[in-house]
Formats: structure tokens, C-alpha cells, sequence
């Protein structure tokens, strides 16, 4: 798994030389939910919000989040991909998908069915939040 999130980190850095692995998870995540508040953010990542702050800070320096008032809570500031956040996210979504595709091509349909399925079960396990992924 280590090795696995090593990859991971590294190919996102080449997918698109501005945009980490952490800042790619935060546009999906936004993409994926039309939008929501940073405080949603640090709560389904488990993350401190000074941190998702310092993220969100950047992606809007950068020009691929912007800041829009709910609608029902005018208080209340909700995140947006801009469309240069969308162009991003969708270019580096598309070179992962033809990488991915790449590194599988020559493996055999039961082993790809395999994995599939290995992941799916991985991904259903629900998260408890504690430290079973440290050691």
C-alpha cells in the first residue's frame, strides 16, 4: 500500500506539474459534489482545517476554485471548481485513465476482474477513522 500511494503521489506531480495529489483529491471531490464548504472538506478527509485551507488558498490563487455565497445561507461560503479548475481536472483525469490503461493493457481479463473486484471490496469497507492503515 505504501508503494501504492508513492505512485500515486508522483503521478499526479507528472499528470500536471502544479496540481498534487492532495490538491487533484480536493477538485474531484469538488467536481463530484457540485460544491461544498471547506469545513465538509476537512471532515470527509479527516483533516485539520487550517490545512484544507492552505490547499484551498492555493487552488484559488491558482484560479481553479472560487468562493460563492449558499444560497439557502448567505453566511454560509460555499467552494467551485471555475472553468480553468474543470479544464485541469478533466485533462489530468484523462492522461491518469490513459495511464492506467497503459500499465494494465497486458494483463489478462481474469486478473483485471480480480482487481476490480479487490478494490471495490477495499473501497466498501466503511472508514472508522482509526489507525488501521499506519501500520
Amino acid at each position: 500500500m505504501t508503494a501504492f500511494a508513492r505512485r500515486a503521489r508522483a503521478s499526479a506531480g507528472r499528470m500536471h506539474p502544479e496540481l498534487s495529489l492532495v490538491s487533484y483529491t480536493l477538485l474531484g471531490h469538488l467536481e463530484e459534489r457540485d460544491g461544498c464548504r471547506a469545513t465538509d472538506l476537512a471532515a470527509h478527509y479527516a483533516l485539520d482545517k487550517s490545512t484544507v485551507s492552505r490547499q484551498v488558498s492555493a487552488l484559488e490563487r491558482a484560479g481553479l476554485v472560487e468562493r460563492r455565497p449558499d444560497p439557502d445561507d448567505q453566511r454560509v461560503q460555499v467552494l467551485h471548481l471555475t472553468e480553468a479548475g474543470r479544464q485541469i481536472l478533466a485533462q489530468v483525469t484523462r492522461r491518469r485513465r490513459a495511464a492506467f490503461r497503459e500499465r494494465l493493457a497486458d494483463w489478462e481479463e481474469g486478473d483485471l476482474v480480480r482487481f476490480a473486484a479487490y478494490l471495490e471490496r477495499y473501497n466498501a469497507r466503511p472508514d472508522t477513522g482509526g489507525d488501521e492503515d499506519a501500520g
